[in-house]
């Protein structure tokens, strides 16, 4: 199954910015925009909602602290207790001063990781995945905003003309 979009084309990311809210406000859905620098507002001027990355993140680091607080009451309490420095070794609460930086250190590496990890799943995006940008331009100077067809496309090619758009192009996509 395909459908048709409208590739508009702008040179400046001000004039993006108020094409965005004409076309949001003439009712046309916007499949994606394409920077080559992230323009401030354009979220909220597509009316995208809030992300969900810095709870992730939370959860991740929480799980970072879990997995040391198993890994150093396991190794050195259970598994193979030893007297370092004086330090008893029968008790994981009399030893946390000396593991808080590994319970640190664990908390912000799973933190970092996970969370790159989820943001390229979640992005579709990474070192081996094969790059969807429809045109070239769009990482130099140039920004394109994806436009769906709905209804005549002829009046949309206009419209979107009327909003700044340098230059337009009716394209087959693929879902």
């Amino acid at each position: 199954m395909s459908n048709k979009v409208i590739h508009a084309i702008y040179d400046d990311d001000d004039v993006l910015l108020k094409a965005v809210k004409d076309v949001r406000e003439a009712n046309h859905p916007i499949e994606e925009i394409y920077t080559p620098f992230p323009v401030h507002g354009l979220e909220k001027a597509m009316g995208m909602k809030d992300t969900r990355i810095a709870i992730t993140s939370f959860i991740y680091g929480l799980m970072g602290l879990g997995f040391a607080v198993w890994m150093m009451d396991y190794m050195m309490i259970q598994d193979w207790p030893q007297n370092i420095g004086g330090k008893p070794s029968f008790s994981f609460a009399e030893n946390m001063p000396a593991f808080v930086p590994i319970m640190f250190e664990l908390t912000v590496f799973f933190a970092a990781h996970l969370m790159v990890i989820t943001f390229y799943m979640r992005s579709k995006i990474g070192p081996f995945v094969k790059a969807s940008n429809p045109d070239p331009r769009t990482t130099d100077d140039k920004f394109l905003m994806e436009v769906t067809v709905k209804g005549d496309e002829k009046d949309l090619v206009d419209f979107l003309s009327q909003t700044g758009a340098i230059e337009t192009k009716i394209v087959e996509k693929e879902s």
